[in-house]
């Protein structure tokens, strides 16, 4: 398959809210080295930039990011604002609030509600933005995400956010949300043969509500924020040799396949994985393929036999 050409729209396109975006966007969290969580060898400043303009070349106007998506000398919000600000109107940039970083890189404890005033104002800061287009609460393990989401909801009601979406949840969380202030997405871990306990289910809810879900680490697997996965099994390697294609491409395309309002940032600092990521969304797979990966995906969420 040939990747030259091919842009975010061949994707196809779900709303956020009053917000509509391409199905294939761009996640940020790999632009500043190996993982944003790292503090080792930074990445190189202009590829990261070279990167973020390119998405943009390529039609991508949906943009995941943090404000604790840093490592040495690297910041992604910084980045992102000195690659394409002043940014393109069609643009929507989301990022996420509630876990901690300290200035060493640290993990700090979760947020509290009141702390997310100044979550938010951070990613205004480092992105050069009076408001924030679309702003996830990343629930921290907490049983109940009520007081936080309100804090957050508080702020949409003062101007500072457009819309809100909710990460790392289950169904109840979803519930709870909602009876406080409208949710356009979620994003979830989800991907083949990665099973989020409660993520069919959440994926499930979302396609009928038109909400939007957004999978993270969905070519990483096991490997977390360390990059996409090298584990691939045989349905996924058979069906990238049909259609002459890379694996990571096919499990993009199988994400994407899982509904209509099911969206993929996958992350790159790499120019031409970039080029090939986006592609993916051109990639039609048959009922055949569909079917041999979606056994492959059972299989990989069923509990081991004693």
């Amino acid at each position: 398959m040939t990747t030259e050409t091919i842009t975010a729209d061949a994707a196809g396109t779900w709303p956020l809210g009053d917000l509509t975006v391409r199905r294939v966007g761009f996640g940020a969290m790999r632009l500043t080295g190996s993982a944003a969580f790292h503090l080792g060898t930074p990445s190189d400043r202009e590829r990261s930039i070279a990167v973020l303009r390119k998405a943009i070349d390529l039609g991508v106007d949906h943009i995941d990011t943090a404000a604790f998506y840093f490592s040495a000398l690297r910041s992604a919000n910084e980045l992102i604002n000195s690659a394409l600000s002043p940014y393109p109107d069609d643009l929507l940039i989301a990022t996420k609030v509630g876990p901690f970083r300290d200035y060493t890189g640290e993990w700090g404890t979760s947020a509290r509600p009141e702390d997310l005033r100044g979550h938010v104002e951070e990613n205004l800061r480092q992105l050069g933005r009076d408001h924030l287009d679309l702003v996830y609460l990343r629930r921290m393990r907490q049983e109940s995400i009520a007081e936080h989401f309100g804090a957050l909801a508080e702020l949409r009601e003062e101007g500072l956010i457009r819309h809100l979406g909710i990460s790392a949840v289950e169904p109840r969380h979803l519930a709870e949300a909602q009876a406080i202030a409208p949710v356009v997405s979620v994003q979830n871990r989800y991907g083949l043969g990665d099973h989020d306990p409660a993520g069919e289910e959440v994926l499930r809810l979302c396609g009928e509500q038109g909400i939007a879900f957004v999978p993270f680490y969905a070519i990483a697997g096991d490997a977390g924020p360390e990059g996409a996965t090298t584990a691939h099994d045989d349905a996924v390697l058979a069906v990238a040799h049909a259609h002459d294609t890379t694996p990571t491409a096919v499990r993009l395309a199988w994400t994407l396949s899982r509904g209509p309002h099911v969206l993929a940032i996958p992350g790159t600092g790499n120019p031409d994985h970039l080029t090939e990521n986006v592609a993916a969304g051109a990639l039609r797979l048959t009922d055949e393929d569909l079917t041999r990966l979606n056994t492959a995906h059972g299989k990989a969420g069923q509990a081991p036999k004693n």
